[in-house]
């Protein structure tokens, strides 16, 4: 006996809506069965994990600062996957994003006005665009897969911080330790009305994720995108250039990974870090398929991954969890999803094998 894969006619819509909910929900049921069997409290790591971060106020609006880069990595990521671009190496882009918001506060440390922080904005989203570029570059020129050029860049720029934070940008008062001077008060994000600590930066992933979504539903910069992705021949005979489409989709990502690093360097650290690196351009893949590269399907999945974040830490310290724990619920997230998906578009049948 064998088991065989028949593609379905028509995959049912709304199992392919369910299907992320499904794969949450076996997450927890593997995750909590992974972690009895390695000697800890399987069930209450799934309840310290998923369910403390939402039944603690308190901690809702970290959920939300943890929520802002995941958005906004993953938003940006899901217009080139939807045009068969795949980026993974949106980690280097957010990377470069924050190196070029600190580029900007060093050269204006000291000075004083509102025009800094628009300034290292705007620096931190052209070097997001210029790291993303040279894979687009490759791509389109070459032929060169962009996989394999776009993560092998993610390392390249990490390398390129440790260089800084032990060299040129050093904090000259700061007792030799591997980072940068604090930004001064023009040089970060103001605070949201009615919270304590949320950053501005957590209202711009929220409105742009809104924003992205008109624009892929309503403008033909989306329906190229859409008919690129799905069709290439279709695009063709419409006038749709791909290679103009690659070039979009590459810098568009490459833009929104490094506005979240710009906003990240000038919102929870205030500096830049060799810690800055946190993996939020690797689990903002996951946010973008768990979210059906859909912008409000995105928030609601970077929500349900900042759970994640914020929960890994709680169990840390409550039930002694390794730190990794975070990333391997994450990790089965991801792999439960495709493995639901795969049921999606397929049905399974046992057939009898063939005698010799």
């Amino acid at each position: 006996m064998r088991l065989e894969l028949i593609r379905r006619a028509e995959p049912s819509r709304g199992m392919r809506w369910a299907a992320p909910l499904i794969a949450v929900a076996l997450t927890l049921v593997t995750g909590a069965a992974v972690f009895s069997a390695l000697g800890y409290d399987g069930p209450a790591a799934v309840r310290e994990i998923f369910l403390t971060p939402l039944l603690s106020p308190l901690i809702w609006q970290d959920l939300g600062i943890k929520a802002a880069p995941l958005i906004l990595i993953a938003t940006g990521l899901s217009v080139g996957f939807r045009a068969g671009v795949w980026n993974i190496g949106a980690e280097g882009q957010y990377v470069l994003g924050g190196l070029g918001a600190t580029a900007v506060a060093l050269a204006t440390w000291g000075s004083e006005g509102p025009w800094m922080l628009p300034l290292m904005i705007l620096a931190g989203i052209a070097g997001g665009m210029a790291w993303a570029a040279v894979p687009a570059a490759l791509r389109v020129r070459l032929g060169v897969n962009e996989i394999l050029t776009s993560l092998m860049l993610s390392y390249v720029a990490i390398q390129l911080l440790n260089y800084l934070m032990r060299g040129p940008w050093q904090d000259p008062a700061g007792f030799s330790f591997p980072e940068t001077r604090l930004f001064t008060a023009d040089q970060l994000l103001p605070i949201l009305p009615g919270t304590d600590y949320v950053h501005a930066g957590v209202a711009v992933a929220f409105g742009l994720a809104v924003v992205l979504w008109v624009v892929m539903a309503r403008t033909v910069f989306g329906l190229s995108i859409r008919v690129v992705g799905e069709a290439p021949r279709a695009a063709r005979h419409a006038g749709f250039d791909a290679k103009r489409t690659v070039w979009a989709a590459m810098l568009l990502s490459g833009g929104f990974a490094g506005l979240a690093g710009a906003l990240e360097a000038a919102g929870p650290f205030g500096q830049m870090v060799p810690q800055f690196p946190t993996g939020y351009g690797f689990t903002a893949i996951i946010v973008a398929f768990l979210g059906r590269l859909h912008p409000i399907g995105i928030v609601l999945a970077g929500l349900i991954l900042a759970v994640s974040y914020v929960g890994g830490e709680i169990a840390q310290s409550s039930l002694g969890l390794p730190a990794a724990a975070a990333g391997i619920f994450q990790a089965m997230m991801l792999f439960t999803l495709l493995g639901v998906d795969v049921l999606v578009r397929y049905r399974v049948r046992l057939t009898r094998s063939e005698a010799a």
